[in-house]
């Protein structure tokens, strides 16, 4: 079953990071008011081999057998979180998907008539391998939508509701890439009705010679790019409160450095903004691998 439009599409494979995408994912579709689409996709060793993907019940007998009963019962577990999330609450649409195929190639189709991907940041082996580790990595270069990539284990409620009051992190850097991140941040900020750090980092070269007024000026140059970038988005987000930061150097420290505070961080895919070097290929790469908190790396369209 191919994704609808504008759904939400979640690898899961049943790990605890899977779990932990999926229980984002869950809480991400209700403040959004977007379908769920729950994926698993069983790779074996014969249709890793070959470029294709079959719907579960098209695959050769020979593989079925082993490998479909597992299949469902991860589905079963998958539903049986969303009950748990969602609680008392309204559920939100929920379709699920098994795939016989190479996950990035699967994850990858689907991301073309999807609003955002979620995965975990690992997966398991042998017979759960199905939607992680080297996948978020591949995802995140090909997909054609928003990727999020969750970290560590699902949160206790408890947890959960303190990460809820933290504000939204992004990047911004002036390219094309951080103006996707900065559109994805501020909708998020919003259905989550917390505030928004926007972190403007300088090139990372040597801050020798510049001093006083030179720094100031410099300070100066990085709030205004901040403001005209901010200003369209300020108008269409205008309850979201907006906190503004302009650092020196090695972009992705410094978001690593507040994102302990943040309840998510956002990322452009790519991109050298001008004058700010804020290099963003490199950047969501080292974000997405070392947070501990979710990204969303903000693939264009």
């Amino acid at each position: 079953m191919a994704a609808r439009a504008r759904d939400i599409v979640v690898g899961f494979d049943g790990s605890g990071s899977a779990q932990a995408a999926l229980r984002w994912a869950i809480r991400t579709a209700m403040l959004h008011h977007r379908a769920l689409t729950v994926v698993y996709v069983v790779a074996v060793p014969e249709i890793e081999a070959q470029a294709v993907a079959w719907e579960v019940d098209a695959g050769p007998a020979s593989l079925r057998v082993p490998y479909e009963q597992h299949a469902r019962r991860i589905i079963g577990e998958a539903l049986d979180i969303v009950d748990d999330e969602v609680g008392s609450r309204r559920r939100p649409d929920v379709d699920t998907d098994i795939i016989w195929a190479q996950p990035v190639p699967t994850l990858v189709a689907m991301s073309r008539d999807s609003g955002m991907v979620v995965v975990g940041s690992r997966g398991q082996g042998s017979l759960r391998r199905a939607v992680m580790g080297s996948v978020s990595a591949g995802l995140v270069q090909h997909a054609r939508c928003p990727v999020a990539v969750i970290h560590g284990m699902p949160l206790s409620p408890e947890q959960a509701a303190e990460a809820a009051r933290r504000p939204v992190l992004v990047g911004i850097d002036g390219s094309r890439a951080s103006e996707l991140a900065t559109e994805v941040a501020f909708a998020e900020a919003a259905a989550r009705e917390v505030d928004l750090i926007a972190l403007h980092a300088w090139h990372d070269g040597d801050l020798m010679g510049v001093q006083g007024q030179q720094w100031s000026d410099l300070v100066t140059r990085g709030e205004e790019v901040l403001a005209e970038r901010l200003a369209g988005y300020r108008e269409q987000y205008p309850d979201v409160t907006v906190q503004r930061l302009v650092v020196w150097g090695q972009p992705a420290r410094h978001l690593l450095e507040h994102a302990g505070a943040a309840q998510l961080v956002v990322v452009g895919s790519h991109g050298r903004g001008g004058f700010t070097g804020m290099l963003l290929g490199s950047v969501s790469r080292s974000v997405m691998h070392a947070a501990e908190v979710p990204v969303i790396v903000a693939r264009r369209y």
